[in-house]
């Protein structure tokens, strides 16, 4: 099994490419979940026909003291990928990343791998603050290979250099490992150049480069995402290639014990 992380800057791009990349990998014959960390909450209503999904806390407040059921916060979308979306604190009360703790607690309570068995498990995950609750995929052992989207934009850049010294400070427990950027194309001047520079001076590399398409907006105003909506398009070949190079280069693991995260 695959325990990917797919970070970013907000408004970057980030949960466009894990949900493609989610679509992608299910069209290869792969199960897929995606668990979406952010509390937009919007990482795949693109899998799910424009459609947002009850989040985690969603269900947690609206079942009060009754239990919930993995059915109540784990959704079949495109191609059945199962899709997740953790949710965030009532807006300006608590904490964001404490939704997403919550979140992965209530996935392993509740025996989401053991039922689900998904061959890759993606998660979506905001990368402008790596505070705990957003470090958690990293921190905590349950991504092993974090991929990094990004643009030219310098604060893209910015953020990109933060998450990779935010997995370093975890290396010597053996989590997670930062796989490569993704170069989701703004039309910076000499964006290629530019971002290759950088990631060589953070000590990654570039592992693929989406180019700027209106293919996916035309995909997302259906609600779709570009592989479901637009097969035969040049962009979704741009996702199957990504997909593939994700496979080679992240780490393919024996299934976890029961004690395990999602056990």
């Amino acid at each position: 099994m695959r325990k990917i992380a797919i970070y970013g800057k907000g408004g970057i791009g980030k949960s466009t490419t894990a949900s493609n990349l989610s679509a992608a990998l299910s069209t290869m014959g792969y199960r897929v979940m995606q668990i979406g960390c952010d509390p937009k909450s919007d990482s795949v209503k693109n899998l799910m026909n424009g459609r947002r999904i009850p989040t985690v806390l969603d269900r947690l407040r609206e079942k009060g003291n009754n239990p919930i059921a993995l059915e109540d916060i784990v959704f079949e979308g495109f191609n059945g990928v199962l899709c997740v979306e953790a949710g965030g604190p009532t807006p300006g009360i608590g904490c964001a990343g404490r939704g997403i703790i919550t979140a992965f607690e209530k996935l392993d309570e509740l025996g989401a791998k053991k039922k689900y068995r998904p061959d890759v498990i993606i998660y979506d995950v905001l990368g402008d603050v790596v505070c705990g609750g957003f470090a958690m995929p990293i921190r905590n052992g349950y991504a092993k290979d974090v991929f990094i989207v990004t643009s030219g934009e310098m604060m893209a850049l910015y953020a990109a250099s933060n998450i990779v010294r935010a997995i370093s400070n975890f290396k010597e427990r053996g989590y997670a490992r930062c796989s490569g950027l993704i170069l989701n194309e703004r039309r910076v001047e000499n964006e290629r150049e530019l971002v290759d520079k950088v990631a060589c001076e953070i000590g990654t590399e570039v592992i693929s480069f989406i180019p700027r398409d209106p293919a996916v907006q035309a995909a997302e105003n259906q609600g779709k995402t570009v592989i479901e909506a637009l097969p035969d398009s040049m962009q979704t070949k741009a996702y199957l290639s990504l997909a593939r190079k994700v496979l080679e280069l992240s780490s393919d693991e024996e299934d976890i014990d029961e004690e395990d995260e999602f056990s």
